[in-house]
C-alpha cells in the first residue's frame, strides 16, 4: 500500500533520472508531489464537433484518418494527420514530435486538446495532446492544471506522476475541525486536492481554492494569533506615564504634531503602562514623524530609570537618529543619557561604551547589530525599538529581547506601508499605530515619468534647482555596468554627469561596495552641502534625512518595485521646499500601470494595495526572510476570505481547541509561528 511517506520513486514512470530532476525540486516523497500545486489551468473541458470549432483553444473527440512525418529545413520534423468525427474532419500539425505517427491506432477514437489557428492560410490544431478517450484523460478534454516548470521537469510528467497518487489523494486525513469545515461549508481536504489537481468543472475548482485558500490563511493568522497570546502570558514592567514630562517635550519642539502622531502615543503610553510587554508596530509612510514618536517612548521609560535599545538596520541610520534624539533630548536636560555603539566604531571606544551601559550610565542606546553582539550587557532594558524592523531577522530580535531578562515592551518600526490584508495575517501579532498625516512643513513630491527623449528638459529644471542651492540625488539599478542587463550604474553615470551635465558642481558617488567609512565620509559631506548632486544605488532607500535634497532622479525606474521607487522618492520633501521625482525609463520601454500610479499618487498606503495586487507578496515583502508567504492559492487581495479565516482562528483559540488532535495542521502552523513577526 502506498503511504505519503514513500520516495516518489516508488511511482509508477519515476526512475533514477527523474527522481534526481524532482529532488532539485524538493520533490521527494509521495506527499511532496501531491502538494505540488499547479500554477495556472487551460480549460479544454468543451469537446466540440470538429464542425463547429472556432479559432482558440479546442479539444475534439475524433479518429485519425491518415498520418505522415517528414523532416524539412534544418533538421525540423514535422507530422501531419487528418481526425475525422461525425461532423467533418480537421488538419492537424506536430513539430519535433516524430513519436505521434506511431502513437494512434486505426479505428480507435481519440482526445485531442490544442490551440485552432489560421496556419498557411488553412485552420489547423496545432500541436494538441492526445489521449485514448477510453481513458481518464489528464492532458486532454477537461481543466488541465499546468505545474511551474523546474529542472526541466513539464507539466505533462507531473500530471503523469500525481495521477498514480489520486487513490491516496482520496484517503487524506481532514485537517480542520468539523465544525469549522460545516461553518464555512469547505469541501473536504481530500476532495479539494483531487479537484485542484484534476477539476471536474470550473465550478468545482472555486470550491477547492476557496477551501485550501482558506486554510492558508487560517493557518497564518492562526499562528500570529497564538503568538499574541503567548507575548501577553510574558510578564514586562510597567512604565508609568508622566503627563506634565511630555507636555514638556511636545512644547518645547519647533513643530506641532500631526493627530496621527498623537493618537499613536497615547496608544504607546497605554500599552507600557501595562504588565503585559507591548508588540506594537509603528507604521508611517516616508517622512511621517516615527522618530519623534519613538522618542517620546523613550522619553518615559529613561525617566523611570529603564534603559531604551533603539536598533536601526545601517550604520548610516543609526547616526542620524543618534543625532535626531539628541536634538530632541537635549531641550529637556538630557545630555549625556544617549550612546551610539555600531561596528565600526574604535575597540577602545566600544569598551567605553560598553561599560557605561552595564553600569547604567548610558540609558538611550543607538545602535545597529552591535547591540546584540554577547559583549553588550544591559542593567534594565525596558523598551526596545526596533527601526525597519522586516530587515532584522527573529533570532535577533529574540537576542535582544533577551538581554533584559524578561520580555521588554517592543515597539516595531516602518516605513514601507502595509496593505491590510497583511497586516491582519502576517502581522496579525502585532497591534498596529498608523501615522497617516504628515507634518505641515513637509511638501508634496511632483513626480513625473521620464522617456529618453525628455532628459535635456529634466536636466534644465534639475539646473534650476542647483542654482537655487539645493541638492539632488541620481539613483541607478547597478554598482557596475552589465554586459547582459542595459541599465544605468552608478559608476559611469557618475563619471558621464560629473564631466557633462553638472560639470560646474561637485558630483559625489555612494554605494554598497564602499568601505563602511568611505560611505560615511561621502554621505556627512552631502550633508553639510559639499557634494550637489550624489549619484548613488539603493543604499539611499531608507531613512537617510537631507532636508536640502529637492531632486530624486532615478534611472531605469522600470527596474525597481512599487514600494521601493515610493521609498526612494521619500528622500526628497522634507522641508518647505517643493520637491521633484523623476523617474526615467529605459530606452525603447513603455510606462507601466506601476510606474503610473506612482505618478498620480503620493499615499504610500495605496500603492502599497497596487504592488500587492500586481506583484503578489513575496516580492513586496522581502520582510519575511524566509518566503512564509508562499500561499500558493489564496490571494492576500480577497478581503472576505481573510476576514472569514481570522475570525475563525480567534474562534478556534475561544474554544480552547486542542492542536495536538490536528497533527498535520499544528506542524504547519508551528513552523509559522516561528516566522512570521516575533517569538
Amino acid at each position: 500500500v502506498m503511504k505519503l511517506s514513500d520516495s516518489v520513486k516508488t511511482l509508477p514512470g519515476v526512475g533514477d533520472v527523474l527522481s534526481n530532476k524532482l529532488a532539485q525540486a524538493n520533490i521527494s516523497t509521495v506527499a511532496d508531489c501531491i502538494h505540488t500545486l499547479p500554477r495556472v489551468y487551460d480549460d479544454y473541458s468543451q469537446v466540440t464537433p470538429i464542425s463547429q470549432l472556432r479559432p482558440g483553444p479546442v479539444s475534439i473527440e475524433a479518429t485519425i484518418q491518415s498520418i505522415s512525418g517528414r523532416y524539412v529545413r534544418r533538421g525540423m520534423h514535422i507530422t501531419e494527420a487528418i481526425a475525422q468525427d461525425d461532423s467533418g474532419s480537421v488538419r492537424i500539425v506536430w513539430f519535433n514530435q516524430s513519436y505521434r505517427s506511431r502513437q494512434f491506432k486505426a479505428g480507435d477514437k481519440y482526445f485531442l486538446s490544442g490551440e485552432y489557428k489560421l496556419s498557411r492560410q488553412r485552420f489547423t490544431l496545432m500541436n494538441p495532446a492526445a489521449e485514448a478517450s477510453s481513458n481518464f484523460p489528464i492532458n486532454t478534454a477537461r481543466i488541465v492544471p499546468k505545474y511551474r516548470e523546474v529542472h526541466g521537469i513539464t507539466s505533462r510528467e507531473l500530471r503523469k506522476i500525481i495521477k498514480a497518487t489520486l487513490p491516496l489523494i482520496d484517503s487524506l486525513e481532514e485537517t480542520l475541525p468539523n465544525w469549522l469545515i460545516k461553518q464555512q461549508s469547505l469541501m473536504s481536504r481530500s476532495a479539494a486536492l483531487k479537484q485542484l489537481h484534476f477539476p471536474d468543472s470550473v465550478d468545482k475548482l472555486s470550491e477547492a481554492k476557496q477551501r485550501y485558500g482558506f486554510e492558508e490563511v487560517f493557518e497564518l493568522t492562526l499562528a500570529a494569533l497564538l503568538n499574541k497570546e503567548a507575548f501577553r502570558r510574558d510578564e514586562s514592567s510597567k512604565i508609568p506615564f508622566k503627563p506634565e514630562l511630555a507636555k514638556s517635550f511636545v512644547d518645547k519642539l519647533p513643530f506641532n504634531l500631526t493627530d496621527s502622531q498623537r493618537r499613536a502615543v497615547w496608544q504607546i503610553y497605554q500599552d507600557m503602562q501595562r504588565n503585559e510587554p507591548m508588540n506594537r508596530l509603528l507604521e508611517g509612510d516616508v517622512g511621517s514623524g516615527k522618530t519623534v514618536v519613538a522618542c517620546m517612548a523613550a522619553l518615559m521609560a529613561i525617566s523611570s530609570g529603564y534603559q531604551v535599545a533603539f536598533m536601526a538596520p545601517t550604520e548610516l541610520l543609526a547616526q542620524q537618529h543618534f543625532a535626531t534624539i539628541n536634538t530632541l533630548l537635549k531641550p529637556l536636560g538630557y545630555r549625556n543619557e544617549v550612546a551610539l555603539l555600531t561596528g565600526s566604531l574604535s575597540a577602545s571606544k566600544k569598551t567605553e561604551v560598553q561599560k557605561h551601559i552595564a553600569a547604567g550610565k548610558k540609558q538611550f542606546i543607538v545602535g545597529t547589530h552591535a547591540l546584540i553582539t554577547e559583549n553588550v550587557s544591559m542593567q534594565h532594558l525596558g523598551l526596545v525599538i526596533v527601526d525597519e524592523q522586516h530587515r532584522f531577522g527573529v533570532d535577533q530580535r529574540k537576542k535582544l529581547q533577551q538581554k533584559a531578562g524578561h520580555m521588554p515592551h517592543v515597539l516595531h518600526m516602518t516605513a514601507t506601508p502595509i496593505p491590510r490584508s497583511l497586516a491582519l495575517t502576517v502581522y496579525g501579532e502585532l497591534d498596529i499605530s498608523l501615522l497617516i498625516d504628515k507634518p505641515a512643513e513637509r511638501s508634496t513630491v511632483s513626480t513625473q515619468l521620464i522617456s529618453a527623449k525628455g532628459k535635456e528638459q529634466m536636466y534644465r529644471d534639475v539646473l534650476k534647482q542647483l542654482a537655487a542651492g539645493r541638492q539632488a540625488f541620481v539613483v541607478c539599478p547597478l554598482v557596475e555596468p552589465s554586459e547582459s542587463l542595459p541599465v544605468p550604474s552608478a559608476t559611469t553615470m557618475y563619471e558621464a554627469l560629473k564631466q557633462g551635465v553638472f560639470s560646474k558642481y561637485t558630483v559625489g558617488l555612494l554605494h554598497g561596495k564602499q568601505k563602511p567609512a568611505d560611505k560615511e565620509a561621502t554621505m556627512q559631506a552631502y550633508l553639510r552641502k559639499e557634494i550637489d548632486v550624489l549619484v548613488a544605488t539603493t543604499v539611499v532607500e531608507v531613512g537617510v534625512d537631507v532636508p536640502n535634497a529637492t531632486v530624486m532622479i532615478i534611472e531605469g525606474a522600470e527596474r525597481f518595485g512599487l514600494a521601493q521607487l515610493h521609498q526612494l522618492r521619500g528622500r526628497v520633501g522634507r522641508s518647505e521646499h517643493q520637491a521633484y521625482c523623476y523617474l526615467v525609463m529605459s530606452q525603447n520601454v513603455s510606462p507601466s500601470r506601476r510606474l503610473r500610479a506612482l505618478e498620480s499618487s503620493n499615499d504610500g498606503f495605496r500603492l502599497a494595495e497596487l504592488d500587492l495586487e500586481l506583484r503578489g507578496p513575496g516580492s513586496l515583502y522581502s520582510t519575511l526572510q524566509h518566503g512564509a508567504l508562499d500561499l500558493r492559492v489564496a490571494s492576500l487581495t480577497d478581503t472576505e476570505l481573510i476576514a472569514a479565516a481570522r475570525n475563525a482562528a480567534r474562534e478556534f483559540i475561544d474554544k480552547q481547541e486542542d492542536l495536538l488532535q490536528y497533527p498535520e495542521l499544528r506542524g504547519r502552523v508551528e513552523r509559522l509561528r516561528t516566522i512570521t513577526n516575533l517569538h
